[in-house]
């Protein structure tokens, strides 16, 4: 369980208030209200730890969590819908990028994309910049609750072939794991892709 005990470190507006040590760093990306804060809570299991909330666009700046090991998790400003201008989005969504292609102690991306909705543009967009790096993803569908058994297979399976048929080269640093914080549906996969990351 490699985020447990996991604690907040920081809030970072720029990439010159970034945490400046050389320690391992796992991101946490996805689209505004996908889960990112629930899905980072339950693979800490700690409530709170994250700020949830049913606003989109709530987290405006990269949060960093500081891990047992020393390695931090990086929680990204949700991209896509968020009720403010479009020049503060703008500043989120470049903030986001910058780090993501620049970032030299990120190790490993988390995707998070609802399950019912699939990639938006925007989703793909940070795969297009992100894997070329040769890092790896996992992309945590999410909301699985919402869905039928078989439903949940079906979306998660959608998705991955999604990913791959769109970066072939890179099929074997990217996994897919249907997901649920509510139900914690999912933790243990989860878990095991970070594990992997984090030896």
């Amino acid at each position: 369980m490699p985020l447990v005990g996991a604690v907040f470190e920081t809030g970072a507006a720029a990439a010159e208030q970034f945490p400046g040590s050389g320690e391992r760093e796992i991101a946490f990306a996805g689209r505004s209200n996908a889960g990112k804060s629930s899905a980072i809570n339950a693979l800490a299991r700690r409530r709170g730890l994250a700020r949830a909330s049913r606003s989109p666009g709530r987290t405006r700046e990269i949060n960093f969590f500081r891990l047992r090991d020393g390695s931090r998790v990086a929680d990204l400003p949700g991209y896509g819908y968020a009720a403010v201008p479009e020049s503060v989005k703008r500043s989120w969504q470049d903030l986001l990028w910058s780090y993501v292609s620049a970032r030299t102690q990120l190790v490993g991306l988390v995707l998070v994309v609802d399950v019912r909705r699939g990639l938006s543009d925007l989703d793909r967009r940070l795969l297009d910049l992100y894997l070329p790096a040769g890092r790896p993803v996992l992309i945590l569908a999410t909301k699985a609750d919402k869905l039928a058994d078989r439903m949940q297979r079906m979306a998660a399976a959608t998705i991955r072939d999604a990913v791959l048929r769109e970066h072939p080269a890179h099929a074997g640093r990217i996994a897919v794991v249907a997901f649920s914080a509510l139900r914690a549906f999912g933790l243990e996969a989860a878990d095991a892709v970070l594990a992997q990351w984090a030896a």
